[in-house]
């Protein structure tokens, strides 16, 4: 059990028959009234933020959520399959657990699978993964025009835009959590 007075930035509770993580929190102590606690919770789950406001004494079944992690193998139609770093067994996960993000994942690369009480809700892909230009336009002599990008295809399938200078066939290093170009690998 954890109560709201102990709340700690990324503590996991149950309230609701949900799952919540704390993003961000903050003691209120007003002149006037009692203290309470106003926090910034993350539904683990469906991934909805929500402000609360807690008494202090309220207590929560503390929820622990299991982050493995896990080499993503191949795809069959709708199902992913990931494979257990230390039993190699291999886990299917339907498509619609994965986020937007799991576009710059190629086989092969380590993945932290997301599971609470067996039941897996989310897959985090690396934060940066190197991946190889497939196609985009040719730049030209004097396109020097700060900040200025193009389309490029990866080799994942993937979209971004880069700078004018990168070709088809180069290394490139990419932020899965923006899906921004970072630099050339």
């Amino acid at each position: 059990m954890v109560s709201a007075g102990d709340f700690r930035n990324g503590v996991t509770f149950e309230m609701d028959g949900n799952v919540y993580q704390i993003v961000e929190f903050q003691h209120v102590k007003p002149g006037k009234g009692a203290a309470f606690v106003r926090a910034k919770i993350r539904n683990v789950i469906a991934g909805t933020v929500v402000e609360r406001t807690f008494n202090p004494n309220d207590k929560y079944p503390t929820a622990f959520v299991e982050r493995k992690e896990m080499e993503y193998s191949y795809n069959d139609g709708d199902l992913y399959y990931f494979m257990d770093q230390e039993t190699y067994e291999l886990m299917p996960i339907n498509s619609d657990v994965l986020s937007d993000n799991f576009k710059f994942v190629k086989e092969n690369m380590i993945c932290r699978v997301m599971s609470y009480k067996g039941n897996v809700f989310g897959v985090e892909p690396p934060n940066f993964v190197e991946l190889q230009v497939t196609q985009t336009d040719p730049g030209f002599k004097g396109d020097t025009a700060t900040n200025a990008t193009k389309p490029a295809t990866l080799e994942t399938g993937a979209e971004i835009r880069v700078p004018l200078f990168i070709d088809e066939g180069e290394m490139i290093r990419v932020d899965t959590r923006t899906g921004e170009y970072m630099e050339r690998a």
